[in-house]
């Protein structure tokens, strides 16, 4: 191995992460720990008390759901958050990177459940092509945002990419918090456990939607000058 292929290696471990402060995690890696381990611990702790069957196993898919949701509402609207209110969420924009792959880790936990439930009861597989699609975009992300491949990419397509990938999660999501309960009125029955997460995501949208709007105008002043 080469001089500057060890120094290239040692550059994509730093890039792993930029450092946090306090009692957060220090790196990518050790967040992303941090976030499987959250949502492993969630899921035992569901399946001990409610058993390993179908409705325990359903209520550790409602519950490491919402812990997957809230990392990627903050690598979702964290850029937009800075545009538009300033400095003060600047360090969100700057762990996006942090909080989606802490997301693709947490989501590890989720999927392994959704699995154990085909396995519990193999007729509740059908209409899934969703749900497996967004954990399609959600590890293509986290796989391309590895500095070879993003840069093997190119600075045009990934941006691109990553605004497709993270949109078609966001929708999923919806399906998950909005469409779905609204069919089978959970929303209203339950909306403890869907309608915080159900305007999240809608704010969520409406932030990245003023954000870009915002950079758009600005941008089409700097050439009206």
């Amino acid at each position: 191995m080469t001089r500057m292929s060890i120094s290239t290696d040692v550059r994509e471990i730093r890039g792993l992460g930029d450092s946090w402060t306090g009692w957060r995690p220090t790196t990518t890696v050790s967040s992303m720990a941090a976030a499987f381990l959250i949502a492993f611990a969630c899921a035992a702790t569901v399946l001990a008390i409610f058993g390993v069957g179908e409705r325990g196993t359903s209520i550790a898919l409602r519950v490491t759901a919402r812990w997957s949701f809230f990392l990627f509402w903050l690598a979702y609207t964290g850029s937009a958050m800075a545009r538009l209110f300033g400095p003060r969420f600047a360090g969100l924009a700057r762990r996006g990177r942090d909080f989606g792959l802490s997301f693709a880790a947490a989501q590890v936990i989720h999927v392994g459940l959704v699995i154990w439930l085909f396995y519990l009861a193999p007729g509740s597989n059908g209409g899934m092509v969703f749900f497996w699609v967004g954990i399609l975009c959600t590890y293509l992300l986290a796989l391309i945002s590895l500095p070879r491949i993003r840069d093997s990419v190119g600075p045009r397509l990934w941006p691109t990419l990553r605004t497709a990938a993270t949109e078609y999660i966001a929708l999923a999501f919806a399906a998950d918090f909005i469409l779905g309960p609204l069919q089978t009125n959970k929303l209203g029955t339950h909306p403890l456990t869907y309608l915080p997460f159900a305007l999240l995501l809608l704010g969520g949208g409406g932030l990245r939607v003023t954000a870009y709007v915002r950079q758009q105008l600005h941008a089409n002043e700097i050439q009206r000058l």
